[in-house]
């Protein structure tokens, strides 16, 4: 992701934008806006919702530029972009729930992110986006070491490849595939603990 991208022009844009320049918050845009949308369509089907997390992507942007410590930026605005669609997402399936059980005159309170909807089921990578900050699964990422965490999180979170979680974490892309099993064993293993190691099937190979 990113690699024609001219890291240091754009380690540079970002410094600039964190000093308020905004023809360089124009040129980032430029540069990145392309990519980022076709990725995020490929994760979201309503064109309406990636157009408005794109916005909101590089509004983050804009406010937290200066926290932007020369990482690769492609991997750096993925992980932006994918946290705002993850919210962007969690936020609509509470709608749903609280509309359902409006209707349904239940209490909307009631309603959790975690019960399947009947409209629209949450795909399995949807399920362990919310599982992996939410209940168990949450709880449980929460007890493997911040390294294995950042690898866990980068790849299955933020939906980034072995190179690009490399690039953004700036470790040999062979750290991240160990890092990566040895978190999902630690994951299971904390689950098991909890009660609740089937949390983990849905995620399959993805890490």
């Amino acid at each position: 992701m990113g690699g024609h991208r001219d890291d240091q022009g754009d380690a540079a844009l970002l410094r600039a934008v964190a000093a308020g320049d905004s023809a360089a918050m124009a040129a980032l845009y430029d540069r990145h806006a392309g990519w980022l949308y076709a990725r995020l369509t490929r994760r979201c089907a309503d064109p309406e919702v990636v157009r408005e997390v794109l916005q909101d992507t590089f509004v983050t942007v804009w406010r937290s530029a200066a926290s932007h410590r020369g990482e690769e930026a492609g991997g750096w605005l993925w992980v932006i972009a994918a946290r705002r669609l993850v919210d962007s997402l969690r936020i609509q399936e509470r709608r749903t729930r609280l509309e359902e059980s409006g209707s349904r005159g239940q209490d909307p309170t009631a309603a959790t992110w975690e019960q399947p909807s009947a409209q629209a089921a949450p795909s399995a990578e949807e399920h362990v986006l919310a599982g992996l900050e939410y209940g168990d699964m949450g709880t449980a990422l929460d007890r493997l070491s911040p390294e294995l965490r950042q690898v866990l999180q980068a790849t299955v979170v933020d939906g980034l490849t072995t190179r690009e979680t490399a690039r953004l974490l700036g470790i040999p892309e062979g750290t991240v595939k160990t890092r990566a099993m040895r978190a999902r064993r630690e994951l299971r293993a904390a689950l098991a603990a909890l009660g609740a190691a089937d949390a983990l099937e849905p995620m399959g190979g993805a890490v």
